[in-house]
């Protein structure tokens, strides 16, 4: 009997240490240090079809749509990191859902002007895309939730994106 004993002792040593390395040892994912309140939801899934152009396959990516609907920005630096030293750049495709519509005002910029604001804080900063959505490296000052004013072609949408510190 005691060799069962110090056999299931060491057993479930062994696991427990197992898990609490597990544990301690993975990164915290973005989702779980997003700031609070922060509207930025980054979606693992496929992207919507009007999204999916030049893609191949199961066109999946993470991504984050604006809050109309009309534009979603594709996270090819994801998680977006202030500073980044190591790895791929913040780069996001910017992809315009087709307006249903012309532009009323034929002489709107398609410019992509992006406008963002850090939550709680009076920082604001302006990006822009020449030639409207498309493939951008959007590098922003602070870690934190920036909220995004976005204007192209006559429209406008708005979204959260969360800026980790790198």
């Amino acid at each position: 009997m005691r060799s069962w004993g110090r056999l299931l002792l060491g057993s479930v040593v062994l696991l427990a240490g197992c898990t609490t390395a597990s544990r301690s040892a993975a990164p915290p994912s973005p989702a779980a240090v997003a700031p609070t309140g922060c509207a930025g939801r980054v979606e693992e899934g496929r992207l919507p079809d009007w999204a999916d152009a030049g893609f191949s396959g199961d066109a999946r990516a993470p991504h984050v749509f604006g809050a109309k609907g009309d534009i979603v920005a594709v996270l090819f630096g994801h998680p977006l990191t202030v500073d980044r030293t190591e790895g791929p750049n913040n780069k996001i495709l910017w992809v315009a859902r087709p307006a249903a519509t012309p532009s009323p005002d034929p002489d709107a910029s398609t410019t992509l002007v992006i406008t963002a604001s850090l939550g709680g804080t009076t920082t604001r900063v302006t990006r822009t895309v020449a030639g409207g959505p498309g493939p951008s490296i959007v590098d922003l000052p602070q870690a934190g939730c920036w909220h995004l004013d976005l204007r192209w072609s006559g429209r406008t949408d708005t979204m959260d994106l969360v800026y980790l510190p790198a």
